[in-house]
């Protein structure tokens, strides 16, 4: 186990990102295996921008989908999912849609969030090219942090960026979760700046004062540079959560729904309306549910499960930012403003 969504066999995590000459962006991509997956989808926040989520109910007709993509631009970044529909396409994998293998439509479902202008330059953002080379870079290393389309995302003023975590089950069945925590809320608390997703390390009074001083500092100064500083952050968190076992599209959308109680207890507040927060959920399929005396209880487990490894993504994305600095703005890391916080281990 890799504590990470390739954990679930068959998936693989793909990034591709800009950084400098006034870019701070990237996309995120997850491929399924060949045939694809199962999906749901739950929206939360108040500004969301989405593609293809409709596909995603249960009453449609579409069950399995072939790729998630997760990027940065804001609405423009949706513009991401054609490059990696195109990459799909010439590897011959999508919906049937006519008797010519060659004839399929890939089912890409995707999420943006908003990074304009942190970069400096408001029109560097995601196209069709960057979520191609996403789409080709996917494999079972998951990269965490400034990678992707946590690139430019922010928490609370600080660094945000990827994150990722998974569990192994009684039963067998895995859960993982990945994440672009880029939230207007804060995963810190306030009055302690231990991080709500994982509050047992508590800074010294003195350390925390000072960490709040300098964080003041640089959001004075990023909203001196930023072009995006005429009003409330405008943010969204975006994750994908999976599993080996076998779900119905109406149970992914139910694990995609509890999913979101994790990123409550990690950040605060969040399903803000200058947020667009959007959770996945994924079942590749490989193992039937556990059979259990009472009705629901196999099912449960694994939604628990997908709230506790989100939680613990959104940890670990927070952990391994790094502090970047741009034309425009600060955004200083939690590791910066509290050392000796270090970085979780790789994901090889």
């Amino acid at each position: 186990m890799r504590d990470s969504l390739t954990d679930v066999s068959g998936l693989r995590v793909g990034h591709a990102q800009r950084a400098g000459d006034g870019w701070l962006t990237g996309v995120t991509v997850v491929l399924p295996p060949e045939g694809g997956a199962v999906a749901g989808v739950d929206v939360r926040g108040g500004g969301p921008g989405t593609r293809e989520t409709d596909v995603l109910d249960p009453r449609n007709l579409v069950e399995r989908i072939d790729a998630v993509v997760l990027a940065g631009g804001s609405a423009f970044g949706l513009a991401a999912a054609t490059g990696v529909m195109d990459w799909l396409e010439e590897n011959g994998r999508g919906f049937r849609v006519g008797p010519d293998p060659a004839q399929v439509v890939p089912v890409v479902p995707a999420a943006v969030l908003f990074d304009l202008g942190r970069g400096g330059d408001w029109r560097a953002r995601p196209d069709a090219a960057l979520g191609r080379a996403a789409a080709e870079a996917a494999g079972q290393v998951v990269t965490e942090g400034n990678a992707g389309a946590g690139t430019g995302a922010l928490a609370g003023g600080m660094k945000g960026g990827i994150g990722t975590a998974s569990t192994r089950l009684p039963s067998g069945a895995v859960v993982a979760a990945l994440t672009a925590v880029n939230a207007a809320g804060s995963p810190l608390d306030p009055d302690t700046g231990a991080l709500h997703g994982d509050p047992r390390h508590i800074p010294p009074p003195a350390q925390h004062a000072e960490a709040r001083r300098r964080l003041a500092a640089a959001q004075q100064e990023s909203g001196r540079r930023m072009a995006t500083s005429l009003g409330p952050p405008l943010n969204t968190t975006l994750a994908v959560v999976a599993t080996d076992a076998t779900l119905t599209p109406a149970q992914a959308q139910k694990l995609a729904g509890t999913a979101h109680d994790g990123l409550a207890r990690a950040v605060r507040p969040v399903h803000l309306m200058t947020d667009g927060d959007t959770v996945f959920a994924l079942s590749t399929a490989e193992r039937p549910l556990p059979e259990s005396e009472f009705p629901g209880a196999a099912l449960n487990e694994i939604l628990a499960a997908g709230a506790d490894v989100l939680r613990r993504a959104v940890v670990r994305a927070v952990l391994a930012a790094e502090t970047t600095d741009t034309p425009g703005g600060l955004f200083p890391s939690y590791r910066d403003l509290y050392p000796p916080a270090e970085a979780p281990a790789g994901r090889e």
